[in-house]
């Protein structure tokens, strides 16, 4: 059984982290859709307010309370959160909740937290998000479905929708665990997490790829030299699960991979926001993908250790 004050500190670096993400994701949905499916929009409208609710709270429980290295590691926000999240709201006229944002920039990192009070809020909070998440990933599912039988059309990539309805299961999974207070596995978890996440890479580079106006020529041959690399790190990640490869071979590999896909994420976010890049991708969708590799060598530097 994991402490206490572990108990608190993954559980709100947790939310920081994809609480964030599954806000976006209901943006991404609400986007998406046609005026025909403008009920849907609103349902993911729903989801994205609940989060941004969700998220306040989060907030106000994690400062002076989560480690300093999940604040410095560029997962909760980077530089360029607030300029994509500003872009992007005048560009769609959804009105991006930038206040927290802004609270999130003001965090500091703390140390022992050991509080009754504290535990029984953090333990509410994840029971709360653990239903929110719940109903963002039947209507994720719902979606998918839709989309797959024809009979609903959406600007998001049937990929795509599979990309984040894995991602929000991930998030729930882990929620599920800390909840029990159950003890994790170091080696088997980064067996675990390096195949998810090395699948999570590819895929962005295949959608960046995809949503580059075909005159970005260079951009796309880089992103789709990513996708097969990171493919080919999800083959290794998945061979190193069964035994038949070294895991830290696979995490080196996969470290320096992904230290590169973070600098052409970076670099893509930046000729977004400037609109020096063609391409059909919403500024914050480049910020997300960005948070999400920064996420991924975080714990690639944890496995290492």
């Amino acid at each position: 059984m994991i402490s206490v004050n572990d108990f608190i500190k993954q559980s709100l670096a947790l939310h920081l982290f994809f609480g964030r993400i599954m806000k976006e994701h209901s943006f991404f949905l609400e986007a998406g859709f046609t005026s025909k499916d403008s009920n849907l929009a609103q349902q993911a409208d729903s989801f994205r307010r609940a989060f941004d609710r969700m998220m306040n709270e989060v907030v106000a429980l994690s400062n002076g309370v989560v480690d300093q290295d999940v604040l410095d590691s560029g997962e909760v926000i980077t530089q360029y959160t607030l300029p994509a999240e500003q872009l992007t709201a005048l560009l769609s006229g959804v009105p991006l909740a930038t206040g927290i944002t802004r609270a999130e920039a003001d965090l500091v990192g703390g140390g022992m937290v050991h509080s009754p009070t504290l535990e029984r809020r953090v333990r509410a909070l994840n029971d709360h998000a653990i239903r929110l998440v719940r109903g963002l990933i039947a209507f994720k599912t719902r979606i998918l479905s839709e989309v797959l039988s024809c009979r609903l059309f959406t600007v998001n990539y049937p990929l795509l929708i599979e990309h984040i309805l894995r991602e929000a299961k991930l998030y729930l999974s882990t929620m599920q665990k800390l909840q029990s207070r159950a003890e994790v596995n170091p080696e088997l978890e980064a067996y675990e997490q390096e195949a998810f996440w090395n699948r999570i890479m590819a895929e962005h580079a295949k959608f960046i790829r995809g949503l580059l106006d075909p005159t970005e020529n260079d951009l796309i041959v880089k992103a789709n030299e990513f996708g097969n690399m990171f493919d080919a790190l999800t083959d290794e990640a998945l061979q190193a699960l069964n035994r038949t490869v070294p895991l830290d071979k696979v995490t080196a590999d996969s470290l320096a991979a992904t230290q590169q896909i973070r600098d052409f994420k970076e670099a893509g976010t930046q000729g977004l926001i400037s609109c020096r890049i063609r391409s059909i991708i919403i500024p914050l969708l480049g910020d997300h993908v960005l948070r999400e590799a920064n996420h991924y060598l975080r714990l690639l530097r944890m496995f290492s250790h």
